[in-house]
């Protein structure tokens, strides 16, 4: 028998079919997802649970017509199946291919950009706000948000608004108790009785002026396509809850949500995942600072372990199950997560808040205001900081020391190595009086053996890795491992010296000054943004003592970088290890 989803490029094909042919239409659409995949990885679970409500949407509203938002986008995949990016699926979060995530640029069926999560509600009333003004009162308006996301103060401020509004705006509530993580907190315990029927009080939902339905299957598509038909007839203000299983489908999906989340490369027909090199690796950056944590935990009883909703992402789970009175998921709250940080720091506890360095900016004004504005210690741990990769412009964490080393009282610390994450957690527990943020990168480190002896480090101080006599190399992070390495393949030239400047905020100025004397000319080499970043310190630095030596700086350039692999990222803003290699080269040929 002919597949259906062979003829179906665009929601106009898909409304050709009968409701009687849709539930094979799912079912062949969750196997198309899977097929690609299992071999091209990506956000599965996310995509299986929604296949159902995708269907229904597209065949009862006129998209792009009626306007249609996937908060955060994870579940966004066959939606671009549908809606013309079939016979591209393949090259899904691939160089010069689609988006991992809606965007607007890519097609008119993306109304919105999502990413980061919680935005759909504001985005959507606004859309429809915008809608009665233009005069296009039938024009309908769609968010799907997450049961983990909803719980997010952005998304009640979005409800809130949209309770007093008459804006003919549908929220469909995505119930499937878990974001990527399982879902945390009091309104997950609260759907959890209403999908029992055990719900004591008024509904939330409809006490915020809502008008309320279900909870109903998610994953009878006929059923869904009715509700939707008879909702598309309500004007105002609707929310409708679903029930759904994240990872349908496939068995292992749907038996180990958080794996399969993103589950890197798998067999489509087992689902089981392929096992990768049995080589010896470094650990990751995110295990590292998880370990360490228990480890630090376990002799200082003062240390707490905060993240918003990501335990595993962040490997705050190790804490969570050796001491999980002291370590907390706030959910999706990254400014409730930073300001009760400070509150725990105005009473003696020493919080290791950890949030991955693109989520940070959610919470920038209470960095400001509730943290470094009363010099309260907290120590800011961020994960994923520089390129990631395949996520793409929406996960970059390429502006946080543009943004931080701007903030009065805080001091900035990016580690070269494990050992070097290790030894400032080492010296962050041991009484701090100021805030601190410690950012690492997404991936591996460079060391087998780093549980080490714990050192502690002085604030403001650089390493110097390599002596020379022209050319200084002043790096910062996991990108000096990149200049080391150079640095040995040519044959370690005299006229280059290398500094590990650890610390952008306060600067080692004291080296500094001796190295501005001593070289000829500087490169600076960083993974985060140019602009406002490590090399304009240094620059700035420079102009104060009134030193006029070239300094070229490598960082990623005034654009938002495109999805691909690290690698390929990092070439494409010029930070790759060639790029390094050819121009340190080329200082060589001038020295000569």
């Amino acid at each position: 028998m002919e597949k259906l989803l062979t003829h179906i490029n665009t929601p106009k094909d898909l409304k050709k079919l009968s409701l009687d042919e849709l539930p094979q239409l799912a079912q062949e659409l969750r196997e198309f997802i899977i097929d690609i995949v299992a071999t091209k990885e990506g956000h599965l679970g996310a995509s299986l649970g929604v296949v159902e409500l995708t269907i229904a949407i597209h065949y009862v509203f006129d998209t792009p017509v009626d306007k249609l938002i996937w908060d955060v986008g994870h579940q966004a995949y066959g939606h671009k199946i549908l809606t013309g990016r079939k016979d591209i699926f393949d090259t899904n979060r691939q160089l010069n291919g689609i988006s991992g995530f809606p965007k607007r640029s890519e097609s008119e069926y993306d109304d919105f950009g999502t990413g980061h999560s919680s935005t759909a509600i504001s985005a959507i009333l606004g859309m429809a706000i915008a809608s009665k003004l233009n005069g296009e009162h039938l024009k309908q308006h769609i968010a799907v948000v997450g049961d983990a996301s909803i719980a997010s103060g952005m998304a009640f401020e979005g409800l809130n608004h949209l309770g007093v509004s008459d804006a003919n705006a549908l929220i469909v509530l995505n119930d499937n108790a878990i974001g990527i993580d399982p879902s945390v907190g009091a309104l997950k315990k609260y759907l959890t009785n209403v999908k029992a029927g055990t719900a004591k009080d008024e509904n939330i939902f409809e006490c915020l002026n809502l008008n309320y339905t279900g909870p109903i299957d998610g994953h009878n598509v006929i059923g869904l396509v009715e509700e939707l038909e008879r909702l598309k007839a309500i004007n105002g203000p609707k929310l409708l809850h679903i029930i759904t299983t994240k990872g349908k489908g496939l068995k292992k999906a749907e038996e180990n949500q958080v794996v399969y989340h993103a589950p890197g490369k798998f067999d489509k027909n087992t689902g089981e995942q392929l096992k990768k090199s049995d080589a010896l690796q470094p650990p990751k950056y995110q295990d590292v600072f998880g370990h360490t944590l228990v480890e630090l935990a376990k002799t200082n009883k003062k240390i707490i372990g905060i993240t918003p909703a990501m335990p595993t992402g962040s490997s705050l789970k190790y804490m969570m199950e050796e001491i999980p009175d002291r370590a907390f998921d706030v959910g999706i709250a990254e400014q409730h997560a930073v300001t009760l940080a400070a509150g725990m720091a105005t009473q003696g506890l020493i919080p290791f808040c950890n949030i991955y360095s693109t989520f940070l900016q959610r919470a920038y004004d209470q960095v400001i205001h509730d943290v470094a504005l009363q010099n309260l210690p907290v120590i800011f741990c961020l994960d994923r900081a520089g390129l990631v990769g395949q996520d793409g412009p929406t996960h970059h964490g390429v502006f946080d020391l543009a943004y931080l080393q701007c903030i009065p009282n805080l001091v900035v610390f990016a580690p070269m190595n494990e050992m070097e994450l290790r030894n400032i957690m080492f010296t962050c527990q041991n009484g701090l009086d100021f805030p601190i943020a410690i950012r690492y990168p997404r991936g591996r480190g460079v060391n087998l053996d780093w549980k080490n002896e714990f050192n502690t480090i002085e604030i403001g101080t650089a390493r110097c890795l390599k002596e020379g006599s022209k050319t200084a190399i002043l790096s910062l992070g996991h990108i000096g491992n990149d200049v080391s390495l150079i640095l040995e393949e040519l044959g370690q030239p005299e006229s280059i010296g290398h500094y590990d400047m650890r610390f952008v905020k306060p600067l080692d100025k004291k080296l500094l000054k001796t190295i501005f004397r001593k070289y000829e000319n500087l490169i600076t080499v960083e993974d985060g943004c140019k602009i406002g970043g490590f090399g304009s310190a240094i620059l700035r630095l420079a102009n104060e003592e009134k030193i006029s030596k070239p300094v070229k700086i490598f960082g990623v350039p005034d654009r938002f970088v495109d999805h691909g692999t690290i690698q390929e990222t990092q070439q494409i803003a010029g930070i790759d290890f060639d790029a390094l290699k050819t121009y340190i080269k080329s200082t060589l040929n001038q020295c000569e």
